[in-house]
């Protein structure tokens, strides 16, 4: 039996083109195009879907899920008119999307996320602070990917009980700005890839400034240590059999204590 076309509400709506300006400063046109130059991925010719116009159709898959591909693309299209972005696009079918797509490729998308996607909290962010503090906290999950052999084959597909999961999944770390959720210096890799691994590739996203919270998965000397020097603080928990010595104690209850990296090697042990 043929399924319907998920469709959105003809017509153009406010919202729609709401939702594309917040889009469109998010993601400046300026730094769509100088991000396609640096990766190589400007048009060479005049396409029915050039490449900067692909870029805000996959971020715009993002706002409207539950509608098919082409249908997101055609409020896209209104949406982009109706900004001044672009006026001479056509709706290209499913096939035309797909090469669009292909042609493009991950690095630009990579590139706009990394140069763009920051902590956005002001003075006024409700739980976006602590005292002159910014509060971010490291943290990671896995996310259900398409059940594709190419999926497979590049994350992997978890164990179970029973077997293996019905889907392949990504693991995936990030900074997370508490008061606005916005995800950032975000690492992803397979499934079978540890955290730890891929917070080693996010620590450097933390700056002065910020206090980030971190369970204690992620308490270790040489992650402790990488993560001080970007001159963030931190307030991280560690495992309950980890014994530290209190070096001074405080009316409150709490301590201070140093932490020590054993060297085998040297048979010494030496603090950070």
């Amino acid at each position: 039996m043929a399924r319907t076309t998920a469709v959105l509400p003809s017509g153009s709506r406010v919202t729609d083109f709401i939702s594309f300006g917040i889009l469109a400063r998010a993601f400046p046109i300026e730094k769509v195009r100088a991000a396609l130059a640096a990766t190589g991925k400007t048009s060479l010719r005049q396409r029915d879907l050039p490449a900067h116009v692909i870029v805000y159709y996959v971020l715009a898959l993002s706002l409207y899920m539950h509608a098919s591909s082409r249908e997101v693309l055609r409020c896209l299209l209104e949406g982009l008119q109706w900004l001044r972005l672009d006026t001479r696009v056509n709706i290209a079918g499913k096939s035309g999307i797909s090469q669009a797509r292909t042609r493009l490729g991950s690095d630009v998308m990579r590139r706009l996320h990394d140069e763009l996607v920051t902590p956005v909290a002001v003075a006024s962010t409700q739980g976006a602070w602590f005292r002159h503090w910014r509060l971010v906290s490291l943290d990671g999950s896995t996310l259900d990917i398409a059940d594709t052999p190419a999926n497979e084959a590049a994350f992997g597909r978890p164990g179970t009980g029973h077997g293996e999961a019905a889907f392949p999944q990504i693991r995936f770390v990030s900074l997370v700005e508490n008061g606005t959720h916005v995800l950032f210096g975000t690492a992803m890799s397979g499934c079978t890839s540890s955290e730890i691994a891929l917070s080693r590739a996010v620590l450097p996203a933390l700056k002065p400034g910020m206090l980030c919270l971190a369970d204690r998965n992620f308490f270790g000397y040489a992650m402790w240590r990488d993560a001080v020097a970007t001159g963030a603080d931190l307030v991280w928990r560690v495992r309950k059999n980890i014994r530290l010595a209190a070096v001074r104690s405080h009316a409150d209850g709490s301590y201070i204590s140093h932490i020590y990296h054993y060297c085998p090697e040297f048979s010494e042990r030496t603090s950070p």
